[in-house]
């Protein structure tokens, strides 16, 4: 406690400055609690209001008589029924399937300051109830950094210096634009799957920032050239893979009828476009690899000497086709329902637990039982299905590789999968127009889809990718 008698002037002063921080905090405090106080009289009176109209609405409602019949019946004799049926419990659930909150961000918490019926002061209180309100805050705008070189001179060395350009983790090369902004622009293209229009509406509206169609193309090219060493590594990953899925799909190039190939695993996506080739499949797997290979039934794939898989999704599909085509032929019918059969029994087995030895055998069986499904209709003309039975006997060893591992798939679905962005594109565009603009494309393809294959956060990775390759 100080003594105001005695104090001297640099302790009055230190008193009084603590007497005015402590004015000016109550101040600050005061303030809130006004402000509070206000939010809750605006709320208590929308409550107000919203309470007499549904006091007029309930009088209205009490103001209709309900018909003692229903109109069109001679006698009100459901509700006897309804009223004797006994009220069934609901019944529980095991798992809660209400919407998940979200962790709140910030609280806002409505109370009366004063009971609205005699004015009494409220304090304290309990939950009542909550509402969530979930709301986007409006983008900040763009930020421009504008970097500044000043030249020094040296009185010793007797002439300028200047710093060395370095905007290392900003900017990709000599790019004005940033590489949190390259990787939005990559991952809304790749990931999004949006129009390069889109996406420049999308920046103008919501940023305000205006790029031309050629910025946002650089843009990419800058993201494919960053990730060059990235997809080199996913192509060995690939080679490297006990299981490889593959297929193609065409592709223009400046009008030029082309093809895109895909091979991808559980964890990696790997793009290029080339000839629809066996060669192709040389180029890229390389000879080391010894993998199983799953593919549909085309040729290009049928010189590979090591295990195969072809696709069952494709055969029954080319099945059902058939039997669609020949709706009264009831014999191939039947057949094509025994290869579903086959099909389904050789899938369950393969699912279940078993020893390698169990494996080999059951292979084996269900080639026989294939072989035996399919050898009546050999070269028989008159049999709709000896085109399908043909199939099944030329790619008899590569039907049931699923059967021996698990994690061989039966289907080639997961190549179908991977592509089918690119279809989609393709259908839009009809392809790249330079060989430039294809090799961005497909090692943008092979960055985003690997990412996705990997669970991560594509804006994310980019980003880190696009740090990482601008770091010193």
């Amino acid at each position: 406690m100080v003594d105001l008698y005695r104090a001297d002037r640099d302790e009055l002063i230190r008193l009084v400055l603590a007497q005015r921080e402590q004015l000016a905090a109550q101040a600050a405090q005061l303030a809130r609690a006004q402000a509070l106080l206000a939010a809750a009289e605006t709320t208590a009176g929308q409550l107000a209001q919203r309470v007499g109209e549904l006091a007029q609405r309930v009088r209205e409602l009490e103001d209709r008589q309900p018909p003692s019949k229903p109109p069109g019946l001679a006698g009100n004799k459901l509700a006897p029924a309804r009223s004797a049926r006994a009220k069934q419990a609901r019944r529980g659930r095991a798992v809660n399937r209400a919407r998940a909150r979200m962790t709140p961000t910030a609280r806002v918490v409505h109370a009366l300051a004063q009971c609205p019926d005699c004015g009494r002061a409220l304090a304290g209180g309990s939950v009542k109830w909550t509402r969530e309100v979930i709301e986007v805050p409006p983008p900040p705008p763009v930020v421009v950094t504008e970097h500044v070189y000043l030249e020094r001179y040296c009185a010793h060395c007797r002439c300028g210096q200047v710093p060395r350009a370095d905007v290392a983790g900003a900017a990709v090369g000599r790019s004005r634009l940033g590489i949190g902004l390259v990787s939005l622009i990559a991952t809304l293209r790749e990931a999004g799957r949006w129009p390069l229009r889109t996406i420049q509406w999308y920046l103008a509206t919501v940023h305000g920032l205006a790029l031309s169609l050629g910025a946002l193309v650089a843009a990419l090219k800058r993201v494919a050239a960053a990730g060059a060493d990235t997809v080199d590594g996913i192509l060995r990953q690939i080679r490297g893979s006990p299981v490889v899925n593959a297929d193609e799909t065409g592709w223009r190039e400046d009008g030029v009828n082309g093809y895109v190939w895909s091979f991808s695993t559980p964890e990696a996506q790997y793009f290029t476009r080339a000839r629809r080739t066996k060669g192709v499949l040389d180029e890229v797997l390389g000879d080391r690899f010894d993998g199983v290979l799953v593919s549909d039934f085309y040729a290009a794939y049928d010189h590979y000497p090591g295990a195969q898989q072809r696709c069952w999704a494709h055969l029954l599909r080319d099945a059902d086709e058939l039997a669609a085509r020949h709706p009264t032929d009831h014999a191939l019918a039947a057949w094509v329902a025994g290869l579903r059969d086959l099909f389904r029994r050789a899938t369950a087995f393969a699912r279940g637990a078993a020893d390698p030895t169990a494996r080999r055998q059951a292979k084996r069986a269900y080639e026989a039982a294939a072989r035996a499904h399919a050898q009546p209709h050999l070269g028989q003309p008159a049999a709709a299905q000896r085109v399908l039975a043909q199939r099944i006997a030329d790619y008899l060893p590569a039907l049931f590789e699923f059967v021996l591992d698990p994690a061989i798939p039966a289907t080639n679905n997961a190549a179908e999968r991977a592509l089918r962005h690119l279809v989609t594109g393709r259908k839009i565009s009809g392809g790249t127009r330079s060989q430039e603009g294809t090799e961005t494309r497909m090692a943008l393809a092979t960055l985003f889809g690997t990412w996705h294959a990997e669970g991560r956060n594509p804006l994310i990775a980019c980003h880190q990718l696009l740090a990482d390759a601008t770091a010193p």
